[in-house]
């Protein structure tokens, strides 16, 4: 039977294969990219095309054998195929690249999103590059020899590959330099070597470095003007998942995905790009004091965010979770999580479609207390590759469309069909939030700011999902939607000009760095911390 017969191999012959291997087979990726590359070169040279798989077959020979230790280098290696396996898979199939931010993305994915990437096409790749692998590994039997000659063995095979790369160098340096530093995120492609050290990075960040003291932020707030009409102000905010601007309505897209808002009186800013390129990042940063270009994760862990000034100055604040956590955002803030799990009519087990934050708004409104109070609504939105499961059947409104995870095997109309349904479904979900806050009118200075996280690829230079290197990130993944709804009552009360307002958001240049100031400028509330030359309504007062 198959398995059943043991091999034997030296280690020195066990790791030259494995680097065979990788480099062949598991880096597909990166072969696909050179080949790219290549073409594109006016001149190259035949020679210089023929030593790139010496060069990283001795480069991972040389860090494999540095690995191949007694008693462990089976299980070491065995974990290596198996994880480099499914990165191959997503790395050639969305364009996926792992770094250190899309490894916090995946210790902060719930299992509903993980199992969402499961189909015949994944089982199949890791089922043949990882598996299979794996099980020829554990029948195999590595012969070191004795300690003296396995030794001298290694440094041998180290000292050979060290001379392969130095030969190619002497004659092919100066073309291996010129698409090093051309395609410099070349090195972000190589498997194990780039998601392992990236791993390794955030493991030391996270466990072994020390951590920075908590830092309050924002505790002079208060809020500083009071209401002239008598009513207290109602804000919702909702935070979009995976929603690009391209596909709205409002910025020039030519589909109607945006009918159920259309008349509502939305001001649509076009021209808003994120923070990052992924929740994990995006979402703590665009409620941070800190801006895009000093943004870290750590240190926006460990100080106070918009939510927490907001609470210094008296507003009384709420989270509801829909898409799988706040990334830390909401942890002093009380909070409701869906749990798809609790099931209902519009949760599977995996995810609950955003109608569910509906029902839970209409109850927070009517436990509202009397004052000030900010509802944040985070929406599971077009989270893919699943992105059929995002919407009701009913709200399937452009056909036909991808019922299927495995997105690089549909067409390109049937899965823009299929992401044009999720904005469609939560455009009808921000209006029926707008009704909602209307019906309160008479008690309430109600306004909406919806804005999304990131945005998606959808196929476009082979690209799919999200979370490139923010660097080398398209503008589909970068350019993000906000729209802006303000009831007549709280344009007034706040002096806001409209006609102004829609000006500055059809030409202006915003980012997820004016949120933070902006809500601050919008509810008056007074703090040192208070940026007016970010907040998007300040030009648009009048005393």
């Amino acid at each position: 039977m198959l398995f059943d017969r043991r091999m034997c191999i030296s280690s020195l012959g066990f790791v030259f294969l494995l680097s065979l291997y990788f480099f062949f087979v598991l880096n597909i990726p990166l072969i696909a990219k050179l080949v790219d590359i290549l073409d594109h070169l006016e001149r190259v040279k035949l020679g210089f095309i023929i030593s790139i798989p010496f060069f990283f077959v001795a480069c991972l020979n040389i860090i494999f054998t540095l690995l191949a230790i007694k008693y462990i280098e089976k299980g070491l290696f065995i974990i290596l195929v198996l994880l480099s396996s499914s990165v191959s898979y997503a790395m050639y199939n969305y364009g996926v690249i792992f770094d250190r931010e899309m490894i916090v993305n995946i210790l902060q994915t719930h299992s509903g999103e993980a199992k969402s990437y499961l189909n015949f096409s994944s089982f199949l790749w890791f089922l043949l590059t990882g598996v299979i692998p794996a099980v020829v590994i554990f029948r195999t039997d590595i012969i070191h020899g004795g300690l003296l000659k396995g030794l001298l063995w290694k440094v041998f095979s180290i000292l050979a590959s060290l001379l392969v790369i130095a030969v190619i160098a002497l004659f092919y340096y100066k073309d291996y330099a010129s698409v090093g530093r051309n395609e410099s995120y070349i090195k972000k492609l190589i498997i194990p070597t780039y998601y392992v050290s990236s791993a390794g990075g955030y493991f030391y960040d996270a466990y072994l470095k020390e951590a920075l003291p908590y830092q309050t932020l924002g505790e002079d707030a208060v809020s500083a003007a009071p209401s002239e009409n008598g009513k207290h102000t109602l804000l919702v905010l909702m935070i979009g998942e995976t929603a690009r601007s391209m596909n709205f309505a409002y910025n020039g897209y030519p589909r109607d995905t945006n009918s159920f808002t259309k008349e509502l009186g939305f001001i649509s800013f076009r021209d808003v790009s994120s923070c990052g390129t992924a929740t994990a990042v995006s979402v703590p940063c665009m409620f941070s004091h800190l801006s895009k270009a000093d943004f870290s994760p750590e240190q926006a862990d460990h100080q106070d965010n918009l939510l927490d000034v907001l609470s210094h100055a008296g507003i009384d604040i709420r989270w509801y979770e829909n898409d799988g956590g706040c990334k830390g955002v909401c942890r002093n803030i009380a909070t409701v999580e869906f749990r798809p799990e609790d099931g209902g009519p519009l949760c599977d087990g995996d995810y609950c479609k955003d109608g569910v934050l509906l029902g839970a708004l209409e109850q927070a409104i009517e436990k509202t207390k009397d004052k000030d109070t900010v509802l944040v609504l985070h929406m599971v939105g077009s989270h893919g590759p699943t992105y059929y499961q995002r919407y009701p059947d009913e709200f399937a409104h452009f056909k036909p469309d991808c019922a299927r995870s495995d997105i690089q095997n549909c067409n390109a109309r049937e899965l823009m069909n299929t992401y044009d349904n999720t904005i469609y479904y939560d455009d009808y979900i921000i209006g029926e939030v707008v009704k909602a806050l209307n019906n309160r009118h008479d008690h309430w200075n109600t306004g909406l700011v919806y804005i999304s996280d990131h945005g998606e690829s959808l196929g476009e230079s082979g690209l799919y999902l999200h979370g490139m290197p923010y660097a080398m990130a398209p503008e589909q993944q970068t350019r993000v939607p906000m729209l802006v709804w303000l009831s007549s009552a709280l344009a007034e009360e706040k002096k806001l000009d409209n006609a102004c307002l829609k000006h500055k958001a059809e030409t202006g240049r915003y980012s997820h760095d004016n949120l933070f100031d902006s809500v601050l400028g919008l509810l008056d509330i007074s703090t040192g911390l208070y940026r007016q030359e970010l907040d998007i309504f300040s030009p648009c007062r009048h005393s």
